[in-house]
């Protein structure tokens, strides 16, 4: 088990590492916290593979916070807000009514008039779960 405390936060792994370490946790702690192995965890952790999306809301919730960068471009900001939900994007294509190229174009920032009431109604029926 490393105890190396992460200088700068710039992977999901990075975060987790410093919030076990700042808990006083195991790796082996933390991955039953999520449900996973602890070998995702070290190699998260390592940076040796990034977590799955499905994995992401899960580790938010451990994190207490979504890391991402408010200086981010509008469009990595709605990339990182599907993947905090752990939706992929053909999935919120789906849920919105669109086609999956249309989701690719608002991550890449390209303006819709559309986008905001669709996500509105889409946060409020995730909401109401």
């Amino acid at each position: 088990m490393s105890t190396r405390y992460p200088r700068e936060l710039r992977t999901l792994g990075d975060h987790v590492r410093k919030r076990r370490l700042d808990l006083g946790l195991l790796q082996r702690e933390v991955a039953e916290r999520l449900g996973a192995d602890k070998a995702s965890v070290v190699n998260w952790e390592s940076n040796a593979t990034h977590p799955a999306l499905h994995w992401r809301p899960r580790i938010i919730e451990f994190l207490g916070y979504a890391p991402w960068d408010p200086a981010w471009a509008l469009g990595e900001r709605r990339r990182a807000a599907r993947e905090a939900l752990g939706l992929s994007r053909r999935r919120l294509a789906k849920a919105l009514g669109v086609d999956e190229g249309t989701v690719l174009k608002w991550e890449r920032g390209k303006p819709s008039s559309t986008l905001g009431e669709r996500l509105r109604k889409l946060f409020n029926v995730l909401g109401s779960r």
